[in-house]
């Protein structure tokens, strides 16, 4: 299939790029590029993107991937850009990692060649077009998962394509998301596709984040003995010839949080087509809250080897001073991430592109359909009409209230706008 999909908005843009000023109107991307806008041209409410950042993130963990003995499928639904994919790719990527039928249609229309699907496929319309777009494609290559011998019997039924489907048999836990509950059901349903004619078992699939959410030590063993059952189930079928005689074998797990622990307990397993592949998607952008107190480099000796950096920051301007030790400002719950705390002030300037100040005491507290609380000391310098650069928590639920997103050359005051990022969640 041919690539359909850009990086930057195609088209004229207008006034439904809620991140660009009336000065784009009716221009393309290039020709408003080719302006020169700067931070300062742009209005908020806004969320911005730092290229130097972007750029050291991809590189750091493709550095650190190798360095582990292990591959990356950056899971792409933290971003929805195909540019970004293509960039990860480019920088060594195995593949890249889509969560439903919407975004694997989103990533083969963008010309990604090797997909992982790191859920159940289950629904016959999307079986259909994917036995057409595999039979289409000969380079296409497309893993999914399977969780139960019922969504097995649903792949075995309606995919109908030339070559067989790869499944990764996906093992769970109690209270966890999707995935077997024990490996004698995991082992069982990779039997069952051992067995399907028009399906190959490729491999063993998890996801440890769904069973821990903090960096306590009984957060990181739940997830050790959770990779140890994966490994388990992986033996298991290796040891009953279940794989096929050849191919590569996958062993997945690793979301931005442990993909440490993945190579601790994983990667030692990896020889000859075994691969083990991590699908961290939130490290290209990274965040200034959950993601920074959780990554491996915050909590381990790595750090002092690898860093990631904040890459996105929200812009909102005070609109109200309505009592002492509060400021209201014009972003909301359309325009920032607050699933895994509410946004951080990095600092205020006078307007868009001026010189930053601190402001000590400031907290987010709350955040409602269009505004946001802050909470301010008493003596607190801040003025309406004033803006705040925010810091942001977990990425996926950032960008995805964003179509059309700068891209800051640099992180001085008032720097170029370089480029134009489009999503297409």
């Amino acid at each position: 299939m041919p690539h359909q999909l850009t990086g930057r908005p195609e088209g004229p843009l207008s006034a439904t790029d809620k991140a660009l000023p009336p000065q784009a109107d009716g221009l393309t991307a290039e020709q408003f590029l080719a302006t020169a806008p700067r931070l300062s041209s742009l209005a908020t409410p806004l969320l911005t993107l730092s290229e130097p950042a972007i750029a050291a993130n991809v590189e750091t963990l493709a550095a650190w991937s190798s360095d582990h003995g292990i591959a990356l499928s950056p899971h792409g639904k933290t971003t929805m850009s195909p540019v970004l994919w293509r960039r990860q790719l480019e920088a060594g990527a195995h593949s890249i990692t889509v969560a439903n039928y919407p975004q694997l249609r989103v990533a083969v229309a963008a010309g990604v060649r090797r997909i992982q699907v790191a859920n159940d496929l289950v629904d016959p319309a999307a079986l259909r077009w994917l036995t057409e777009a595999v039979d289409t494609d000969p380079e296409l290559e497309v893993m999914v998962w399977a969780d139960s011998l019922e969504s097995v019997a649903v792949l075995r039924d309606h995919f109908t394509g030339s070559r067989p489907l790869t499944v990764l048999a996906e093992l769970g836990g109690a209270h966890g998301r999707t995935g077997a509950r024990s490996v004698e059901v995991a082992v069982a349903i990779g039997r069952a596709l051992a067995e399907a004619g028009n399906l190959r078992l490729g491999g063993v699939a998890g996801y440890e984040g769904a069973l821990a959410h903090d960096p306590t030590p009984e957060a990181v063993a739940a997830v050790d003995a959770f990779l140890r059952r994966m490994a388990a189930t992986h033996q298991a079928l290796l040891d009953a010839g279940s794989y096929p005689a050849d191919g590569e074998i996958v062993l997945t797990a690793g979301g931005s949080a442990y993909f440490d622990r993945v190579a601790a307990v994983l990667a030692p397993l990896a020889f000859d087509r075994v691969r083990v592949v991590i699908r961290s998607g939130a490290y290209v952008i990274h965040d200034s809250g959950f993601y920074t107190a959780m990554t491996p480099f915050a909590r381990t000796d790595d750090g002092a080897t690898y860093h990631l950096t904040p890459a996105m920051t929200a812009w909102a301007r005070v609109v109200s001073r309505p009592e002492p030790g509060l400021a209201l400002l014009d972003v909301g719950k359309r325009d920032v991430s607050f699933d895994e705390g509410m946004p951080t002030v990095l600092g205020v300037a006078a307007q868009l592109g001026a010189p930053r100040r601190e402001l000590e005491g400031a907290q987010v507290t709350a955040v409602n359909d269009q505004h946001a609380f802050v909470q301010l000391p008493a003596e607190a310098d801040l003025a309406v009409g004033e803006v705040a650069a925010l810091g942001l928590s977990h990425p996926c639920t950032a960008l995805d209230k964003w179509r059309t997103i700068p891209v800051l050359a640099d992180d001085s005051d008032d720097p170029v706008v370089a480029d134009l990022l489009t999503t297409y969640f």
